[in-house]
């Protein structure tokens, strides 16, 4: 299963951010998803910036198994997840 974040409607709201972010991380542990997709495009890069500091949190980088950079779109992340 793989489920997507569009951040691009919440850019400027820092709050809202943290809190879309939670939200599919729970979403995907409870739905055992193996991949979620985080888009926060392609402008200055500060939002996507934001994203990996968050995915680098201890308490949010024990739920994942590994994030990816999409090397053909620099707009999007990749966090997959691995399941026993």
């Amino acid at each position: 299963m793989k489920l997507k974040l569009d951040l691009h409607d919440i850019y400027n709201r820092g709050t809202d951010i943290d809190r879309a972010l939670r939200a599919i991380m729970d979403e995907a542990v409870a739905k055992k998803a193996t991949l979620v997709e985080i888009i926060p495009g392609k402008g200055s890069g500060q939002l996507k910036k934001r994203v990996l500091r968050f995915l680098d949190q201890k308490d949010v980088k024990a739920l994942y198994h590994r994030v990816e950079k999409d090397s053909k779109n620099f707009g999007r992340v990749f966090v997959h997840f691995r399941w026993k």
